[in-house]
């Protein structure tokens, strides 16, 4: 099984970019809470802050020369928005 060690290190390294990825998820949660607290911004702003929000993510990761499909990319990019966007709701409804 001369495989095994490399896979062994794959998924090493998986599990170290999705601890990355989440820590950085719960930084821009912050973050965006911070910055959307005491705003007045209506449910159907927020809405349009986020459709936005995943479109230049889309936008971004698509001119990134190591990109994956189109679908893969917006598939990534809409599930991390929705984590942000989950976790500043649960922070703005707890906080106001």
């Amino acid at each position: 099984m001369a495989d095994e060690p490399r896979l062994a290190r794959l998924v090493r390294r998986a599990r170290t970019l999705r601890r990355q990825r989440d820590k950085l998820v719960e930084e821009l949660a912050r973050d965006w809470a911070a910055a959307l607290r005491g705003q007045g911004f209506s449910p159907t702003d927020l809405d349009e802050l986020w459709a936005g929000l995943t479109e230049d993510a889309v936008a971004r990761l698509r001119r990134a020369p190591e990109t994956s499909s189109p679908e893969a990319v917006r598939r990534e990019a809409i599930e991390v928005i929705a984590r942000v966007r989950e976790r500043v709701e649960v922070e703005l409804g707890a906080g106001g």
